[in-house]
Parts: C-alpha cells; sequence; structure tokens
C-alpha cells in the first residue's frame, strides 16, 4: 500500500497497490520534492478512463518502472473528476506545449509546480513515433541532474506564458439577435446533415447545443434549428452511442455513424441528454425522445444511484469479457451466436434484423453494437418485448463494468435538475424522489454550514477538496428546477446561498468575468477561468444560467446583472465557436425572451392547479421559471400580490416587467408560454 490507500477518490484507490511511491496532490508531496531535490511526475487521469488503465497496467504495475520512479521522482496521482482545476491548468499547458491534450496526463514539473516536460500516453516500448515511458524518464531525470538552469528556465518561461495567457473578455454588452444568428449559422455549416451532430470522428453527444437549439426554435420559430435537434437526437438514439437495451449513453462514437461507441456511461451525459429529450419530447410531442428520456432516467435511479441518495460518477468502459481479460465493451456487445443461446434460432434471427447484428460484426472479433437501423419491416411489438427482456437478463449475469461509486456536486446538479424535469413532464414522482433525494444529500453531506460546497463525497464521507465554479452552478440549477416543480421554497432558498457565494468568490468585481477557482482556493500557478462548453457546461456559462433564473425567480438585481455581465462572452464567441458555448448560447435566448416568470396560485389538491401547473411547465418558452403555491404565499417571491381571479386557480405570466392578464384556462397559458417572442 502506499499513500493513496486512504483517499476516497475511486481512482486513487485504484492505484492504492502499485509498486509506485504515489502522492496524493498536497503541499506534502511538493515538500519532499525540495527536500530530495527531485522533479515532480503529475500523473492525472479518472477511474473510467481505459488508456489511464492500459498505462496503469503497463507501467505503474511494473516493478522495475516503479523502482525507477521511486528513486528519481516524486509521484503525484491526481484525479481530475476531483481536482479540475489542477488539471484544467496542467491540461492547458500541455496543449499550448503539443497542441493536444487528454488523459492520461503526464506532466512534470519542479518542486515549486511549474511544468516543464508534457505529454499524455507513453507506452512501455517505442510504438508509433512515440518514445517509451522509460525513455521519457530517463530523458527528465538526466535533464533534471545535468541541466538544471535550462530546466528551471523553460519551466519559467512556461509559468509566465500562462500567467500571461488573459482571455479576452469579449463584449460588455449582452449578445443579441445578431449574435445568436451568427451561432445558428456557424452550427449549420458545421452540421453533418447525412448522420446527425457536427463535425466529424470522433462524435460527440451535443447536448448543449441541442438546447440552444431548440430554445431558438421556441423563441424565433426556426425550423432548421429544431430540425438540426430533432436529426440529431434520432440519430444518437438508433445508434450503438445509445444503450438500446438498459437505456443510457456511452461517452462518445469512435465514427461519424454513431455505431462504435467508447463505452463508458458518464453521469453527466445522461444528466444532460435526459433533460435534452425530455425537452425535445416538449417541443414537438415525438415518442421517441419520450421513450430515451424515460430510460435514461431510469438507467440513472437504476445504475448509478447511490445507497446514500446521491448520483455515482461513471460506468467503466471495460469489463471481464468471461476469460479473465479486462476488455472494452465486453458487457454490451453480441455475436449470432450469442443471441442464439439466449433466444433460439427464430428469435435470435428476429433480433439480428433489428437490433443490426451481423456475422461480419460492427466491433471487435465479429461482435456487434446494438443500433436500430432505420428498416421498413414492421416488428411485433409483445415479441420485442420478449426478446429485449430476455438479452437484459442474459447480460446482467456477465461481469458487469466497474462503478465509480464517488459523488460529485456539479454533475448530482445536472441529475436533479434532469429527474425532476423528466419524472414532472411523464407523471413519474418517483423520479422527482430520487431527484429530492440526491438534493437532500448535497445539502446534508456537500454544504457546509456557510454553505460552501464540498466538490465529491463517497460512501456517506465529504472529500477534503473545495468545491469549483460548475459545482455551485450545477447544483443551484439542479435546486432552482426542484424549485418550479415542488413548488418548495426551500429549493431556492439554498440555491440563493450557493450564488451568493459565486457573486463573493468567483467573480471579478470589475469586469464580471468569472473564475473556476474561489478567491480563496488553493493557489496554483495560474487561477483557472475557461468559459467555453465542453463535456459538461462551463462553470462561467452554468452560473449565467443559475443567476439569470435567481434572479427572475426573486426579482435580485444583483444576480440578472452578474448574469448579464458573464453574457457578454457569449457574445464574443457564439458566432466564432458555437459548438463549444452551447450552454451559453441557451443562455442567451432566455435572456432575450425575458426569461417569463410564471406564478400559479391555488391548492395544490385543485386539479385546476394541477392542469395550470402542468401547462406552465410544459411550455417551450426559454428558461421559463415557474413558482407554484397558494395566494399570498411567503415560500417563494413570484407568488407575492397574485390572488386567485373569481375564486378560481390562476396563472400569471410577466416578462420584462410586463404582465399579461392573469388566466385561468390552462390552453391559454399553453398558448402564451409557446408563443414567439418577435
Amino acid at each position: 500500500m502506499n499513500r493513496l490507500a486512504h483517499e476516497t477518490s475511486p481512482y486513487l484507490l485504484q492505484h492504492a497497490d502499485n509498486p509506485v511511491d504515489w502522492w496524493p496532490w498536497s503541499a506534502e508531496a511538493f515538500d519532499e520534492a525540495r527536500r530530495s531535490n527531485r522533479p515532480v511526475l503529475l500523473s492525472v487521469g479518472y477511474s473510467s478512463c481505459h488508456w489511464c488503465h492500459v498505462m496503469a497496467h503497463e507501467s505503474f504495475e511494473d516493478e522495475a518502472t516503479a523502482a525507477y520512479l521511486n528513486e528519481r521522482f516524486v509521484s503525484v496521482k491526481v484525479d481530475r473528476e476531483e481536482r479540475p482545476d489542477v488539471d484544467a491548468v496542467y491540461m492547458e499547458a500541455v496543449q499550448a506545449a503539443t497542441g493536444q491534450g487528454g488523459w492520461p496526463m503526464t506532466v512534470f514539473l519542479t518542486p515549486d509546480a511549474e511544468p516543464f516536460y508534457f505529454g499524455t500516453y507513453f507506452p512501455p516500448e517505442p510504438r508509433h513515433g512515440m518514445a517509451s515511458f522509460r525513455q521519457v524518464l530517463e530523458g527528465v531525470s538526466t535533464a533534471w541532474n545535468d541541466r538544471r538552469d535550462e530546466v528551471a528556465e523553460v519551466a519559467g518561461k512556461i509559468t509566465r506564458d500562462l500567467a500571461e495567457r488573459e482571455m479576452s473578455f469579449g463584449d460588455s454588452r449582452v449578445p443579441g439577435e445578431e449574435e445568436l444568428a451568427g451561432a445558428l449559422l456557424g452550427l449549420t455549416r458545421d452540421y453533418d446533415a447525412a448522420r446527425g451532430g457536427f463535425g466529424g470522428a470522433p462524435k460527440f453527444p451535443p447536448s448543449m447545443v441541442i438546447e440552444f437549439l431548440l430554445r431558438h426554435h421556441a423563441r424565433t420559430g426556426s425550423e432548421g434549428a429544431l430540425q438540426m435537434a430533432v436529426d440529431t437526437c434520432e440519430r444518437m438514439a438508433r445508434g450503438g452511442l445509445y444503450d438500446q437495451l438498459g437505456g443510457g449513453f456511452a461517452r462518445y462514437s469512435v465514427d461519424r455513424d454513431w455505431v462504435v461507441p467508447h463505452f463508458e456511461k458518464m453521469l453527466y451525459d445522461n444528466a444532460l441528454l435526459c433533460r435534452v429529450y425530455a425537452h425535445l419530447w416538449r417541443s414537438t410531442g415525438s415518442e421517441l425522445a419520450r421513450r430515451v428520456a424515460l430510460e435514461t432516467a431510469d438507467f440513472l435511479v437504476r445504475e448509478l444511484r447511490t445507497d446514500e441518495g446521491g448520483f455515482a460518477s461513471a460506468l467503466d468502459a471495460d469489463s471481464d469479457d468471461g476469460t479473465g481479460r479486462h476488455v472494452e465493451g465486453a458487457y454490451y456487445v453480441w455475436t449470432p451466436a450469442q443471441l442464439r443461446e439466449v433466444l433460439g434460432d427464430a428469435d435470435a434471427e428476429f433480433a439480428a434484423r433489428y437490433f443490426g447484428v451481423t456475422e461480419e460484426g460492427t466491433f471487435e472479433e465479429g461482435a456487434s453494437v446494438l443500433q436500430l437501423p432505420q428498416q421498413e419491416e414492421v416488428f411485433d411489438a409483445e415479441r420485442l418485448a420478449s426478446v429485449r427482456e430476455r438479452l437484459l437478463a442474459a447480460r446482467a449475469g456477465r461481469p458487469a463494468p466497474g462503478r465509480d461509486d464517488k459523488v460529485v456536486a456539479a454533475w448530482n446538479g445536472l441529475a436533479v435538475a434532469a429527474l425532476a424535469e423528466t419524472g414532472a413532464y411523464f407523471g413519474r414522482p418517483d423520479l422527482v424522489e430520487a431527484a429530492i433525494g440526491a438534493a437532500d444529500l448535497l445539502v446534508r453531506l456537500h454544504m457546509d454550514d456557510r454553505a460552501r460546497l464540498a466538490r465529491t463525497s463517497k460512501d456517506g464521507r465529504a472529500g477534503a477538496h473545495a468545491g469549483v465554479l460548475e459545482d455551485y452552478a450545477d447544483v443551484a440549477e439542479g435546486f432552482l428546477a426542484l424549485t418550479s416543480v415542488t413548488g418548495e421554497g426551500v429549493w431556492l432558498e439554498f440555491a440563493g446561498f450557493l450564488l451568493d457565494h459565486v457573486l463573493a468568490q468567483f467573480t471579478d468585481a470589475e469586469s464580471g468575468a468569472l473564475y473556476d477557482t474561489a478567491a480563496d482556493a488553493e493557489r496554483l500557478i495560474r487561477r483557472p477561468q475557461d468559459p467555453t462548453d465542453n463535456a459538461t457546461p462551463s462553470g462561467w456559462s452554468a452560473a449565467a444560467g443559475a443567476l439569470l433564473s435567481y434572479g427572475a425567480q426573486t426579482g435580485a438585481e444583483p444576480h440578472r446583472t452578474a448574469a448579464e455581465r458573464a453574457l457578454g462572452v457569449v457574445k464574443a464567441l457564439g458566432p466564432r465557436a458555437p459548438r463549444f458555448i452551447g450552454w451559453g448560447l441557451a443562455v442567451a435566448e432566455a435572456l432575450l425572451d425575458g426569461p417569463r416568470e410564471v406564478a400559479v396560485v391555488g391548492e395544490g389538491s385543485d386539479p385546476a392547479t394541477t392542469a395550470l401547473r402542468r401547462a406552465a411547465l410544459l411550455g417551450t418558452a426559454p428558461g421559463a421559471v415557474v413558482a407554484v403555491g397558494v395566494p399570498e404565499s411567503e415560500e417563494l417571491p413570484l407568488l407575492a400580490g397574485r390572488p386567485l381571479v373569481d375564486g378560481k386557480p390562476a396563472a400569471y405570466v410577466c416578462r420584462n416587467f410586463v404582465c399579461d392578464v392573469p388566466t385561468t384556462d390552462p390552453d391559454r397559458l399553453r398558448a402564451v408560454l409557446n408563443g414567439r417572442n418577435a
């Protein structure tokens, strides 16, 4: 056992038995590097990362490599999901130096944490033009011992360059019609009309861009925006990216056609996509969208919910293939022979046609990833249900992929929002209860008595690392969704606590720019600051959205002003890089639409109140907030001064300090909330 044995991160614990004398990221590790006059090897990854596992097996479990490392380096292992700030700072350096990045990330540092040599995966032997890991170690060690001045000069220059890379904040004004139309044009140019999605392989699910497209259509009536969203969602859901038996999405597709996924399943992808498909159903009534939203929600609850009520971070891509080998995708793929073994000849042939399983296979060694190919044949629904049930039961007997049980605050916030809305839309109170359970855990375990957030927890124990901007923003987003769905003011109050920290600790008072770490957080060689949306909404975009919604719910001017100032970066980046500012664009759509504030007053047990509440929640107006309660309730500010109308439950809709005539008619409310803002 090394020093990682007492950590809470599943990724670090995977390395606790390595012969490498690992340290967690800590001041003590760098003190040891100074004391022993050795450079630091920083290795960053995460528990479901395939190539992280490969490098660990090839190098970190190798006794000779470990002995060399232990003699000449201080080795520090970091879980990028636990310390996104450390990951962001050094990934920026890797990308600046090499033009690319990824995990595992391998960086060599001075004892002052200044980087001087970079890489990602290194093989155990020279391969494909890459030096072996041992060659890299020997070269770095020689440079450290024989050319120390040169190393120090390089490290100092890299650190200065990083510190001077101040981001251009862009315009202080909010984005308007011109920028959002420019973003849509840019997306149209990148759109893959034949296959859905944007760009080439590998293809990632563009969940935040789809949210923008749906909101843009709702506000402007753009059929082109809606068509890109509909077609992309259908292609993803019919492809191998989606688990056709168990629900839920894999991380990305290695090909342009969504056929072969990288099989890890991440909480954040599934939370974001569950919400996307629920919103797509809300906009179109698509039965496919309804099914996928519910199946993905059920996957989240069934396979990722922890004993404490939170949601685990990920399922691994690899699993035992039945022979003792850990193989990517082994749990999910099928050969025709395996279908026959479970289903018999006739049903196996039926299943192979339906799911696109061929003798040649679409994956490795003749196996196929299950898909739903477009075809003319009409399949018997009852027979299909029986086939699915038997295949799923058989799959459950295979060795399951490992699960990273770490609860990440930000990603749980995304799950809370998705499950709350999906449960409300489709009459599934169990999903709303699952959302409340996760929110309770975040309050009970992740928030301290000053409403400061811990980034992670595991097995009911909070981790030691402070929350970053995305944690505060995404958890607030989840609480605000619960406010609209449940009508309980406590969630609005908790969101306010978190967003007050965003204003005080993460916002530059002069420019309105946002930082990823708090003002009083651990000092790294650079304070990370990234407004671009990648696998998840950036903390910057997520904070803008939560601040805007909170301002609409409460009338809090400082929060709305902060949201508007933060959206200046969308004005700058939206037309130039729309694929990487999708959530920022979606928030900008809400701002242009108001967002609308909907107050529904009436007794909760009254069917008329229920009908108005449902119409309010199903309105497509971008970013609309909903408050539901009895007249003059003090729980939610939007209910103040909103009486019943002729003794009946009523809905009030306001926007930009102007209110419509209150209505008691759900159809009228639906028309108002689904109307265009010309």
